[in-house]
């Protein structure tokens, strides 16, 4: 089993920024690709932003050049940091992390949650 646990959503203005962590713990070690998805009210979960074990990594287009994803591997920590906020961004932001089984399997896991709430 994978847990994670994310901190750092915020109420912030329009224009501010904040910086979401997402630490894993249990089975570790077989984590290769994890990454952050959001939910806002009455709307699909949709990608933000993801990173391979590598370090390669994927962005939205609605995301692209404000947000920055990185990752601490010897922390377990994958980081997204979010400029330029805009009220659109607001939603509650989850980080997965995806623990290999086998060379054709993986199992995802999902952390709590934490919201992010973006004022005009």
């Amino acid at each position: 089993q994978v847990q994670l646990v994310e901190s750092g959503g915020d109420l912030v203005q329009s224009g501010g920024s904040l910086r979401l962590s997402c630490v894993a713990s249990g089975i570790i070690f077989s984590i290769n690709g994890m990454g952050w998805y959001r939910q806002a009210p009455g709307k699909q979960r949709e990608l933000v932003a993801a990173i391979t074990s590598g370090g390669s990594t994927n962005y939205a287009d609605s995301v692209k050049g404000r947000f920055t994803i990185s990752r601490d591997n010897a922390k377990n920590t994958v980081y997204l940091q979010m400029n330029s906020l805009k009220p659109e961004d607001t939603a509650v932001y989850y980080c997965y992390a995806d623990r290999r089984l086998s060379d054709v399997q993986t199992q995802r896991y999902w952390g709590q949650g934490t919201q992010v709430t973006v004022s005009s």
